[in-house]
């Protein structure tokens, strides 16, 4: 064997022995409760989030800039040594190996920084909700509920918040449910807008969490009636909760129980939304007649959210507008009109006594 190629040889040994031991660990979601999710994560997610916060703008961000010049840059040195034809025998090894070994580290960093919580226990178990399947009656039941409650908030006095208000009211409501549950302590909190509104709004995201920082980025282009449970939500992948599911049910259960009647109006609108689209699915008459009841401030609301949807991203403006079969087909739910959203089961579950 070529003595060029033995370091890179190790390294590569070294760091897919580190993924496949890191993989495998998925497997066993107690052990990672145990060991990563309430010793490991915990720890480094406060550091991530300490280092962030003490610059203004989307550290995550920057990161991911630095990333990708880093692999244009290794790409073009490649290609010149491709034209230059300065590839010797040795490289026919060692690139494909540095490259192999860059994916390993880029791998491992994902998941020890963030991603073994998608191998964590279910949020709905360590919260006690059960998983007892509706039926359409129970469903509407349910929506009429959700209207009743927007209906009591309407009159609520609107708050234009800003990225810093949002933080503090949101790590007041988890502090709130903290005393309900150890699994809402929120420390040492990391709210960024995101760096351009524009382009993310047209690709459709509301906000996302970045692994590398441990920043919750918000939107701040959307309508105010999403920004309380969107900030909820991201705060949620903070705290390990990894699926979009499940962290809009921490993100529920915190913004609901916020002394802030924005934060509860928002949390029961965005919940209204999702319930109303599973009943136009699997009933429409029952969608008519439970829309009819609505107040209009929330219908506005609705409204709204169509029009700033259909005016910057035309595939969440079908969301709010459409609920056909072959539309649910397409978007990865090949159940169609059989298939329901794991949020609503959840809502079920938790109010189904106050039906």
């Amino acid at each position: 064997m070529n003595q060029a190629h033995k370091p890179i040889l190790r390294r590569f040994a070294v760091l897919f022995t580190l993924s496949a031991l890191v993989y495998v660990f998925g497997f066993f979601s107690h052990a990672v409760e145990r060991a990563y999710a309430h010793g490991f994560y915990p720890i480094t997610s406060v550091i991530q989030r300490f280092i962030s916060g003490l610059v203004p703008f989307a550290l995550g961000d920057f990161l991911y800039l630095l990333l990708i010049l880093y692999v244009i840059r290794s790409l073009y040195l490649f290609y010149r040594k491709l034209v230059q034809k300065r590839l010797g025998p040795p490289d026919r090894l060692n690139i494909p190996l540095q490259a192999l070994n860059f994916v390993l580290i880029l791998y491992l960093v994902f998941k020890l920084s963030w991603g073994l919580n998608y191998s964590r226990i279910p949020v709905a178990r360590q919260l006690s909700i059960g998983s007892e399947k509706y039926h359409t009656t129970e469903l509407v039941a349910l929506g009429r509920y959700f209207v009743g409650r927007l209906n009591q908030l309407q009159h609520i006095k609107r708050t234009d918040y800003n990225i810093g208000q949002l933080q503090y009211h949101a790590k007041k409501a988890y502090d709130k449910m903290r005393q309900r549950h150890s699994f809402f302590a929120y420390p040492v909190p990391a709210v960024k807008p995101v760096p351009n509104s524009w382009v993310i709004t047209k690709i459709g995201i509301e906000g996302y969490y970045c692994p590398l920082s441990g920043e919750a980025n918000v939107n701040m282009l959307l309508p105010e009636t999403s920004l309380p449970f969107v900030t909820c939500h991201e705060i949620a992948h903070q705290l390990g909760v990894a699926r979009e599911d499940e962290a809009n049910l921490v993100g529920y259960l915190t913004a609901i129980n916020s002394d802030e009647p924005d934060f509860k109006y928002s949390a029961a609108y965005n919940m209204l939304k999702s319930i109303l689209f599973e009943i136009r699915i699997k009933s429409p008459e029952d969608y008519e007649r439970l829309y009819k009841t609505i107040n209009p401030m929330t219908l506005k609301d609705i409204q709204n959210d169509r029009d700033f949807w259909q005016k910057y991203n035309s595939d969440m403006y079908r969301y709010f507008g459409l609920a056909f079969d072959r539309f649910l087909k397409l978007n990865n739910q090949p159940k169609g009109t059989d298939s329901y959203q794991d949020i609503v089961l959840w809502l079920y579950n938790i109010h189904k006594k106050d039906l």
